[in-house]
């Protein structure tokens, strides 16, 4: 099985790309895992953009979607709701009608928000399983956790050294693969 991972945050330091960073390293043979890296690289959504030729950012992205067999998703909550870069990257899905698009693909997505987050990431996440419904996803509840974390438990390798985070991360990659 081949997951891609999307993180929500374009910030270096992100917890949530060292989260599926974290994912990437745990995953057992014969799960191949890539982490996207460019989405600070999509252009703005424009439904008017949203024919052949695409950006080519937006080809590429749609690429590895297609060649995944699941997708694992983290992202913070900006605002409470998602962040805009992210939000424009799902937008870029919403169109797709190709075989092998996000319709009816295994996703799942982790939150990693820590104790201070006002909701703790819900409200993003209830947008996120919104946005799903509309490009016709297939949730995989086993591959959707609640993994608090902060700042600190990053470690200078760049990847989350908490037992129970790592637990829900090999949690998550076998939900996905089912």
């Amino acid at each position: 099985m081949d997951a891609l991972l999307i993180s929500g945050s374009t910030r270096a330091a992100s917890t949530n790309t060292a989260m599926l960073r974290t994912v990437a390293a745990l995953a057992p043979p014969g799960l191949r895992t890539e982490l996207y890296t460019d989405l600070a690289a999509l252009p703005a959504f424009n439904p008017d953009a949203d024919r052949d030729p695409l950006p080519e950012p937006v080809s590429r992205l749609r690429d590895r979607i297609h060649e995944a067999d699941a997708l694992l998703f983290c992202t913070p909550e900006y605002a409470g709701a998602l962040p805009g870069a992210f939000k424009n990257l799902l937008d870029w899905t919403v169109g797709d009608a190709e075989p092998g698009s996000i319709h009816d693909k295994p996703v799942g997505w982790l939150n990693v928000s820590g104790p201070a987050a006002p909701s703790g990431g819900a409200d993003a996440h209830d947008s996120l399983a919104k946005v799903m419904g509309y490009v016709g996803a297939r949730v995989v509840e086993a591959a959707c956790l609640r993994l608090p974390l902060t700042r600190e438990a990053v470690g200078a390798d760049g990847l989350i050294s908490d037992p129970a985070a790592r637990a829900g991360a090999r949690a998550a990659l076998e939900g996905l693969r089912g």
